[in-house]
């Protein structure tokens, strides 16, 4: 990555009853917080609604914070099958936000996560919330440990130095990508 370049990265921890995020803005090898929160889904019981609010949150910390790209945690294989589907449906539907304002997405298993971050694949999600505050010098602890993780994801993404890509095609940001394809540029 030029030195010089500045990106913001929307990092999104996926779910159906809480769903994590953190934005973050990078600058070389310099990262710095902008926010993190959570989305809290419970008091809809309604499946295909608790879908809707992810999809409308996630837009709007898009149109918010006007990031880059998009780093998500993957889901995890677990042992309930119905969980897992799911999670699978909050993924899909935050990343279909993403697609909507053309960002590019990758992807992160959960261990990727927390071996970037912790330097152990198998951190619990304090080491990693204590890691992250170091690293970005924030000291207000959050309520819920999916903040942190949907932090975890965006520096994670940060972490890796990696082009995104969109359509099979390379970009380093988002001025790229519009550099490449002029023609997906909303007038």
């Amino acid at each position: 990555m030029n030195k010089s370049s500045e990106r913001i990265i929307l990092g999104i921890d996926p779910g159906t009853v809480i769903m994590g995020y953190g934005v973050i803005v990078q600058k070389g090898s310099t990262m710095k917080l902008i926010t993190l929160g959570v989305l809290k889904l419970d008091k809809f019981a309604d499946h295909a609604v608790r879908l809707k609010k992810i999809l409308e949150r996630t837009l709007s910390l898009i149109d918010e914070y006007n990031p880059d790209e998009l780093a998500i945690e993957a889901p995890f294989f677990g042992k309930n099958v119905q969980s897992m589907l799911k999670l699978g449906r909050a993924q899909g539907v935050a990343i279909a936000a993403a697609l909507l304002r053309d960002m590019p997405i990758t992807e992160y298993s959960p261990k990727k996560i927390k071996m970037s971050i912790t330097g152990s694949g198998n951190a619990s999600k304090e080491q990693v919330a204590a890691m992250l505050q170091n690293l970005l010098a924030f000291t207000e602890k959050p309520q819920y440990l999916d903040a942190t993780d949907g932090l975890a994801a965006a520096v994670c993404h940060a972490l890796q130095g990696k082009v995104s890509t969109i359509e099979g095609k390379s970009v380093s940001g988002w001025k790229a990508f519009l550099t490449q394809n002029p023609d997906r540029k909303v007038k």
